[in-house]
């Protein structure tokens, strides 16, 4: 029998751990095939103790091998890297963008996708970037008709959105307060989901230590990080105890009641 495929499509390294490193390392300790795509390579972001503004190259390479070290710890079976522009994923050409992900679909054939809902968690334009091209990618790559070399067309049967409540953005911002990112002049923020709205539970409470271990391979970051250390074990369990999802579309099963199981209707 083949294996169900889970593919985690994200927008920088650390993503992965942060957003639903959980789920990656439930499915992979399951036995299911995990997959991740990164657009970037991070190579705007901290550098330890040197911080923002540090050489791009040396940045992006360092980042990207934390990237490989924690999708090791969660179990992944593959990760790609994109090298997109970090902090400029809305500016690539969504033509491009989404010819290059369908490749990405129709080699891996997933059976589930999974990436970030359209707010961007807390109002990243890479976030949201990463988002619709998911999204956008998921569509094309089951068109016959839009062709990519000679890569045959697969259809996705459920993408989801990853989607936190009030409750774990509270347990997340224990540690980092406000979580803002300022755009256009404008400051964003952290955007939870109504609880109605979340369509899907993922129970994570047995690995959620591997999700921390995860997140520490990412020792550039651990400036930003190090404080989620100092969060008490019932803090800790909402924010890793649990992954929670929007089901954005599905082939295979529907209705109200809240999923258990990205891959319920799949099994």
């Amino acid at each position: 029998m083949t294996k169900l495929r889970l593919l985690g499509v994200m927008a920088h390294p650390d993503d992965e751990s942060l957003g639903f490193g959980g789920s990656l390392a439930k499915y992979a300790a399951e036995g299911m095939e995990t997959f991740l795509v990164t657009a970037t390579r991070g190579e705007a972001g901290r550098f330890g103790a040197a911080g923002k503004g540090h050489d791009p190259e040396e940045v992006g390479r360092v980042r990207e091998a934390e990237l490989r070290a924690a999708a090791k710890v969660l179990g992944v079976s593959e990760v790609s890297v994109l090298g997109w522009p970090d902090g400029g994923l809305d500016r690539v050409p969504a033509a491009t963008a989404i010819r290059e992900m369908v490749s990405h679909i129709r080699r891996i054939r997933p059976d589930v996708v999974a990436t970030f809902g359209p707010e961007g968690a807390y109002g990243h334009p890479d976030h949201i970037a990463i988002s619709q091209f998911a999204t956008a990618a998921a569509v094309c790559a089951a068109d016959a008709e839009y062709r990519v070399d000679d890569s045959a067309p697969h259809r996705v049967a459920k993408l989801y959105y990853m989607a936190w409540g009030a409750a774990k953005w509270e347990a997340y911002q224990a540690a980092f307060k406000k979580l803002t990112i300022t755009v256009d002049g404008a400051e964003r923020q952290a955007a939870p989901w109504a609880d109605w709205a979340m369509t899907t539970s993922i129970d994570t409470s047995a690995i959620w230590r591997t999700v921390w271990d995860a997140v520490c391979k990412h020792e550039t970051q651990m400036s930003i990080y190090e404080k989620l250390g100092e969060l008490s074990t019932e803090e800790q369990m909402q924010l890793w105890g649990s992954q929670e999802f929007y089901r954005v579309f599905s082939i295979v099963n529907g209705g109200r009641e809240v999923e258990r199981d990205l891959f319920e209707g799949l099994r």
